[in-house]
């Protein structure tokens, strides 16, 4: 304990901030002893960049994935004797050339010990950037067809991608719309089949927000009769990441979003617990001021909701009796933690981020 398995820089990542060494040595004034840097695996389509990245291309974002892993691991060597680095890769989900490409990345690179298997796209766009665009990925999952988030330039043209705006003719497309249990329904169904399929080709050690899909509806109950169908993919999906042994990730970063709990919500995480899954802890930072940050909510929402033991990620090399398998990539396994409510570290979390504020 105490851990985080989820995390991103601004060297690394446009939408965070700070150097990665930065966020290394925040963690570990907080008192971290096992730290998961999980940058974001690059994307493979000019559509598919962000605003933030619209000057760079699909081949910059693998360079840069490269580069993170280069000074991830000279970090782990650096801080070895502080804290217990772990080099990760957070999936994106978009299209099989994202598939292809995370394949890829794993057998180039065996010093990424764990993925953390992520869904942030639905039928081609982004269901995280922002509500509007949320609200676009709502609408294309009623249509035939696949959208994507950002619009590319003519092929005569060397102009950045843009985003597509919302269609004003569109009454589902208005800015504010909130859509309804049946207008849901296909975009959640849909949700839930992309991460089975993310589930069964990579086995995540870690699932990341595993209801990332309820970020701009948080009040929604899955199991609604309106929402036939999708309540039965949840438990498929849990159950598959139980059989094969994978961590499901508390995320912290619901609860700066908006959430009275972290992911994943009341309905999800009991669903887990009454399955036997293991939970782990993340904070998925986007910077200095983001590492540990609600934290201490999270463990009370834990707590609350009857969580005995949390789990973490240790290399295989340092297996040890007791330890449980995660996948069959066989780098890394699970280690259980008992008492965890209790550990020391929460005091001195707490101390640590009072002192930040001060």
């Amino acid at each position: 304990m105490p851990h985080s398995h989820h995390s991103h820089s601004g060297q690394f990542c446009r939408h965070a901030k700070d150097q990665l060494e930065e966020v290394v040595v925040e963690a570990i004034r907080q008192g971290f002893e096992v730290f998961g840097l999980s940058e974001h695996a690059p994307r493979y389509r000019i559509e598919d960049l962000f605003p933030e990245e619209s000057d760079l291309s699909p081949l910059a974002l693998a360079e840069t994935y490269d580069s993170f892993l280069v000074v991830a691991a000279a970090l782990r060597r650096k801080y070895a004797d502080q804290i217990t680095l772990l080099l990760g890769l957070e999936t994106d989900w978009i299209t099989p050339l994202d598939s292809d490409g995370i394949s890829r990345t794993l057998v180039s690179h065996p010093e990424i010990d764990y993925i953390v298997g992520s869904v942030h796209h639905v039928c081609g766009v982004s269901i995280d950037f922002d509500r509007d665009t949320w609200l676009r990925s709502v609408w294309q999952a009623r249509q035939p067809t696949e959208s994507s988030t950002m619009r590319p330039s003519s092929s005569s043209s060397n102009a950045p991608p843009t985003l597509i705006p919302l269609d004003p003719s569109v009454p589902e497309q208005q800015s504010g719309y909130t859509p309804s249990l049946t207008e849901l329904r296909p975009f959640l169904l849909a949700y839930f089949d992309a991460q089975y399929d993310l589930l069964r080709t990579h086995q995540p050690e870690v699932i990341g927000h595993f209801d990332l899909c309820l970020l701009w509806t948080p009040g929604v109950v899955l199991r609604s009769d309106e929402l036939e169908g999708v309540w039965d993919k949840v438990e498929r999906n849990i159950r598959y990441t139980i059989g094969y042994g994978a961590l499901f990730e508390a995320n912290a970063a619901a609860i700066r979003k908006g959430w009275t709990t972290s992911y994943p919500s009341r309905e999800v995480l009991r669903c887990i617990l009454d399955g036997g899954g293991r939970i782990c802890l993340s904070d998925d930072s986007h910077g200095v001021s983001y590492v540990g940050l609600n934290y201490l909510k999270m463990r009370d929402y834990l707590v609350g909701e009857g969580v005995r033991d949390v789990w973490h990620l240790v290399r295989a090399s340092e297996r040890r009796e007791g330890d449980q398998v995660v996948g069959g990539r066989g780098r890394v396994v699970a280690r259980r933690l008992s008492e965890w409510k209790s550990h020391p570290f929460w005091p001195k979390l707490e101390a640590a981020q009072a002192d930040r504020r001060a």
